[in-house]
């Protein structure tokens, strides 16, 4: 890996500072408040939220781990750690993957399914009322817009083999 040289940093502006700082702030405070609600309504943290949702938009509520690993931008350790506790509440089973012996398939339960139907009202409210409540419409398509830019100056073009989701 190769160290920049202070002197050939170029450091943020004070303007850039005041808008990095401020993004981190909301990113850190939004994240608790939406984990807070899910932990509060449900009894799962905003991560396995998010794990039910992708499972219940794909096909048959099913997803190969290592896709649901790349969707949630998280480890395959960390993904079975998350599915076992899921599992544990009967929101999620696993099973072996037909096409590959190796490989497992999560499954969305029907339980799993209910409780993010019944949860999913409350989420809901609670990102309106946090982000798009406190914005303007112009605002929001805006964000909309600068966060896309964002997402897709990130995504890596090489296939991406060093991103821990990937290994």
């Amino acid at each position: 890996m190769r160290t920049a040289r202070p002197e050939d940093t170029r450091w943020l502006t004070d303007q850039e500072q005041r808008t990095w700082r401020a993004y981190m702030h909301a990113v850190t405070l939004l994240e608790d408040h939406l984990d807070r609600q899910l932990q509060r309504d449900a009894g799962m943290p905003h991560m396995y939220y998010g794990l039910l949702v992708q499972l219940a938009e794909a096909p048959r509520r099913r997803l190969r781990m290592t896709e649901l690993a790349i969707g949630a931008k998280i480890t395959r350790s960390r993904l079975s750690h998350a599915v076992a506790r899921l599992e544990k509440n009967g929101w999620v089973r696993r099973e072996n993957c037909a096409a590959d012996k190796r490989g497992q398939v999560a499954v969305l339960t029907d339980e799993g399914y209910e409780v993010l139907a019944r949860t999913a009202p409350g989420h809901v409210a609670a990102v309106r009322q946090a982000m798009f409540d406190r914005l303007t419409p112009e605002q929001q398509k805006s964000l909309g817009e600068i966060m896309s830019v964002i997402a897709e100056g990130l995504q890596p073009k090489d296939g991406g083999a060093d991103l821990p989701w990937l290994r």
